[in-house]
């Protein structure tokens, strides 16, 4: 891949991501909130590969696949008005989709477009396949950590502003604000398990799983990232002041202090 194309690509996203904008400010809101995710997944994706020494041509690849790994997330936002893949369609797939019918990636190198791909189809499942092989399993692995990273980073804003102001946030909540924390998913984040989301029930629970991606953290320096931003505190200062929750944060921070500081590159 040569610079030129990621900007053609940049181009291509901007001009694709304004088709669906209108006269909806609850919808705009929505749609911006993912626009803005995606290019600051870039951002992120571009501090890992720094971290990991990643040479030119690989920055390039991993830039591509932040920048477009929500793609789908558009049109099922104005076919469905949410962002739940459970209540709607696999936004990956949908992703996947999109790219394949703009064609956008058609000029690439055979294997480079496989690697963007594949990347754009796992980033959001609960555990990679066991068959995806190198170098494809690094580039989801970087996307993975990236998402997650910006995800915290919107999660406690919007945690922030919902508690100061329920009524003035514009974006889709998703789960219903109750007090309650669901046991099992409680157990999962206790156990280190991955969490099914058909299992979230609340927005605690909500809360809770965002917690336990920590354990699906690919990179040392994903994790460091964590720790600077101070992520993990914010999220459990939004939980009830309850024994479980005191436990869960002993559980998660003993994790996080159990992870090597840097990466083998």
């Amino acid at each position: 891949m040569i610079p030129q194309q990621l900007n053609t690509f940049r181009s291509w996203f901007e001009e694709y991501v304004s088709r669906f904008y209108g006269d909806n400010e609850y919808i705009n809101g929505n749609l911006k909130l993912k626009e803005d995710h995606s290019i600051r997944v870039c951002t992120e994706i571009l501090y890992l590969a720094d971290a990991l020494k990643l040479g030119d041509n690989d920055r390039l690849i991993a830039e591509t696949i932040a920048l477009l790994h929500d793609i789908g997330r558009f049109k099922q936002f104005i076919e469905y008005q949410t962002y739940n893949d459970l209540k709607s369609t696999n936004h990956c797939c949908l992703g996947v989709e999109t790219l394949r019918v703009a064609g956008i990636l058609n000029k690439l190198p055979e294997d480079e477009r496989r690697i963007i791909e594949t990347a754009v189809k796992f980033h959001g499942v609960k555990t990679l396949p066991a068959d995806i092989a190198e170098p494809a399993l690094r580039f989801c692995k970087l996307i993975r950590d990236a998402d997650k990273l910006d995800v915290f980073h919107i999660a406690v804003e919007y945690y922030k502003d919902y508690r100061n102001a329920p009524k003035s946030v514009m974006l889709e909540l998703g789960f219903p604000d109750k007090p309650e924390c669901s046991p099992d998913v409680v157990d999962a984040v206790m156990n280190e398990y991955s969490i099914d989301y058909g299992k979230l029930q609340t927005l605690n629970d909500m809360i809770l799983c965002q917690l336990g991606w920590v354990y699906d953290i690919n990179f040392a320096a994903s994790v460091q990232r964590i720790r600077q931003q101070g992520y993990m505190e914010t999220l459990i200062s939004y939980l009830p002041r309850t024994d479980e929750v005191a436990r869960v944060r002993e559980k998660v921070f003993a994790y996080i202090d159990s992870r090597p500081k840097k990466d083998a590159c």
